[in-house]
């Protein structure tokens, strides 16, 4: 259990760090109703990224990835594959980082953030932790490592909640902050969003780096 959980912590790292879902926690909280809209965007975002990683260790479960096996062998040509997939990711978001002195981009869904209501936050919150291509990426390989590891089924429900309570702390902190500090936590919200919105293109650049590098260690020892 315990190299399960040391090797599905870093994957977890890698979708809480992500900006663009802080960013969009971060907007709701400046809604007409923030809390109530930001709560949901965290409620949806935790059951997608949960329910994305309970299929795919269900689906990894049916496969025999114990050492040696064939199977075994195919896990790791499979993290081979995730490692190259995130290496792409990476130089294509350093490619479209913004200039020195541009401003950098943000998706056009968030054009409307300001009138979500607290049903469409849960929405956009379940389709963004289960759908963004990156999440599902690092899913898979933490699917992987839990799977092969043969786990009872209490271990691999504790492993994915593990799993998910780190994955969504990005998102969380910006409701925490403002259930905390009131009306004084817009100034710090104000500047996490500037930072993570000038600074998306690198922070991603580099986490898709590192997790390749690691995923394609994981495979290559595995052939």
């Amino acid at each position: 259990m315990k190299n399960v959980i040391g090797s599905i912590l870093p994957l977890a790292i890698a979708v809480t760090i992500s900006p663009i879902p802080i960013i969009a926690e971060i907007l709701l909280l400046f809604t007409k109703k923030p809390v109530a809209n930001a709560a949901s965007y965290l409620a949806g975002f935790i059951a997608g990224v949960a329910g994305v990683l309970a299929i795919l260790v269900a689906i990894a479960g049916t496969i025999n990835l114990s050492a040696g096996s064939g199977s075994s062998k195919g896990a790791s040509v499979l993290q081979l594959a995730l490692g190259a997939l995130l290496l792409a990711a990476a130089l294509r978001q350093f490619r479209g980082r913004p200039k020195p002195g541009e401003e950098a981009s943000m998706p056009k869904w968030m054009n409307g953030i300001a009138g979500f209501a607290p049903g469409k936050s849960l929405i956009v919150g379940v389709g963004i932790g289960a759908l963004n291509p990156k999440n599902i990426i690092v899913g898979v390989a933490a699917a992987v490592a839990i799977a092969s590891a043969s786990l009872p089924a209490g271990q691999v429900a504790g492993a994915i909640a593990v799993y998910v309570l780190v994955a969504v702390l990005g998102v969380a902190a910006p409701l925490v902050v403002t259930l905390a500090m009131g009306e004084k936590a817009q100034a710090i919200l104000d500047s996490w969003k500037a930072w993570l919105g000038q600074n998306n293109a690198v922070v991603m650049t580099v986490l898709f780096l590192i997790f390749a590098v690691v995923l394609i260690g994981k495979g290559i020892a595995g052939i």
